[in-house]
This record gives structure tokens, C-alpha cells and sequence, in this order.
């Protein structure tokens, strides 16, 4: 029987990628990961924020921290981001993937481009980083990873054909690996953020300032959420505490997606 009193959500010793990590959901998901004790990779097309969040981390939370330039469609760049954390850390324990763009525009307007730089962005390049950590995660001694979709895997979106189209792919992409990788000891699981407060979220409220209220209309929260909200889901599908959960969808939007 296992040991059961040591600590479940305890990261230390513990090595995690978290792509776009720069600012927003990424951020709070790194800050909360390092926080359980878990050294932390930046991986982040933006050098600025992702400097800014390389510090804040290793000044509060005393963990290491190594910063990543990457751009996940250049497959290249995942090659050497993985190489580059193996030689840093020695092991790479979890994957987060959470880098990912929103296209607005209607299905009849949306370019052949656009739909296809989200469906690179937001889908293909999780599954080139989930192929190519998987030798990595397969000899961890319980390997984790944490795909970031949307409630718009759930909902279908006038505005967001492309965006709700690959968080949906995203959702069955990671049933797969989770039954696949299972006989590895790797699970594979997905968080649905809601309404959070990002910089891109707030940047697009400028434009349309009702939508504040909507949101809040609709989440029995009664607000909309921060980063820091994925956190905590986040250190559980990380650690230890989700040993026998795999395959599953955690929507984090403080029920929006049921009322």
C-alpha cells in the first residue's frame, strides 16, 4: 500500500514545462506549480513577459527557473527545448500546455491562413509536444501532462469557429494519449478555463465593455476569473493526488458552463 503521509500535491524534485507562461493563464499556472515546489521551465514566444515572470517566480517561490524562447510551431525549437530541460534538470516530470492565439471572425469571413495558423498553434504543436516528451515523461517516475482548452470545447462560438474547433480537437487529442500513455504511468488531462482575466481578455473588453456584465450575468461566481483560479487545478493534475485520473476535462469557469 502506498505511503499516504506524504504530502499529495508536494512538486519538489519535480521538473515542468509550461508553454506560454509569459502572462496570463500560463503565468498563474507556473506561479502555482513552483509554489507545490516544482522547478519550472518558461517556455514563451515573448522574451519581455517571460523575463518578468522568470523573476517574480524565483524571488517568491525560491525554485529554479529556466527561461525557453520558443515559437511551438517550429518543430526544431521543441527539440531543443526539451534537450535544453533534460540538461538543466536532469528529468522532465510535467507538461503544460498552454500557449495558444484566438481568431475572431465568422466561419464565411475566416481565411484559409488564419484558420490554419490556429489550428498549428493551438493543436498540432500540443501533440509535437506531447510526441516528443514522451520518452522523457515515460521515465519519470510519474509523468503529467496538463493541456489548457477552453469552455469553448464545449460551447460552439459565432466568432471563434477556428478557436472552438481546436480546443474541441485538444479535449480528444488528450482522451487519446491518456489511453495510450497509460501503460507508461503518464496521464493526460485537460483544464476548460471560463472567462479569465488576461491581458488579452481585458485589452478585448475595451471594445466591448458589456461584456463584463454578461459574463458575470451567467457565472454563479459572480465574477470573472483570474489566473491564479487554474492554480490550484493545475498542482492537483500535477502531482501525485491525480494518480488515478486520467482522460478527464476540468472545466475551471466558476460555473459558467453549467447555468
Amino acid at each position: 500500500m502506498k505511503n499516504l503521509t506524504q504530502p499529495l500535491f508536494d512538486l519538489t524534485g519535480k521538473t515542468a514545462i509550461v508553454t506560454g507562461a509569459g502572462q496570463g493563464i500560463g503565468r498563474g499556472i507556473a506561479e502555482g506549480l513552483a509554489t507545490a515546489g516544482a522547478s519550472i521551465v518558461i517556455a514563451d514566444i515573448n522574451s519581455d513577459t517571460m523575463s518578468q515572470t522568470s523573476s517574480h517566480i524565483r524571488e517568491t517561490c525560491k525554485v529554479e527557473v529556466m527561461e525557453f524562447s520558443l515559437d511551438v510551431r517550429r518543430e526544431e525549437q521543441v527539440l531543443n527545448l526539451m534537450d535544453e530541460t533534460i540538461a538543466a534538470f536532469g528529468s522532465l516530470d510535467i507538461l503544460v500546455n498552454n500557449a495558444g492565439i484566438v481568431t475572431i471572425s465568422e466561419p464565411q469571413s475566416m481565411s484559409m491562413e488564419d484558420w490554419d495558423k490556429t489550428m498549428d498553434i493551438n493543436l498540432r504543436s500540443v501533440f509535437v509536444l506531447c510526441q516528443n516528451a514522451y520518452h522523457h515523461l515515460k521515465k519519470s517516475a510519474n509523468g503529467k501532462i496538463i493541456n489548457i482548452a477552453s469552455i469553448y470545447a464545449i460551447f460552439g462560438a459565432q466568432y471563434l469557429p477556428s478557436y472552438a474547433a481546436s480546443k474541441s480537437g485538444l479535449v480528444q487529442l488528450t482522451r487519446s494519449l491518456a489511453i495510450a500513455w497509460a501503460p507508461d504511468n503518464i496521464q493526460a488531462n485537460c483544464i476548460l478555463p471560463g472567462w479569465i482575466n488576461t491581458p488579452l481578455s481585458i485589452e478585448g473588453r475595451k471594445n466591448n465593455p458589456a461584456a463584463h456584465d454578461i459574463v458575470v450575468g451567467r457565472t454563479p461566481a459572480g465574477r470573472w476569473g483570474d489566473p491564479q483560479d487554474l492554480a490550484g487545478t493545475a498542482i492537483f493534475l500535477a502531482s501525485g493526488a491525480s494518480q488515478y485520473v486520467t482522460g478527464v476535462s476540468i472545466p475551471v469557469d466558476g460555473g459558467y458552463s453549467i447555468n
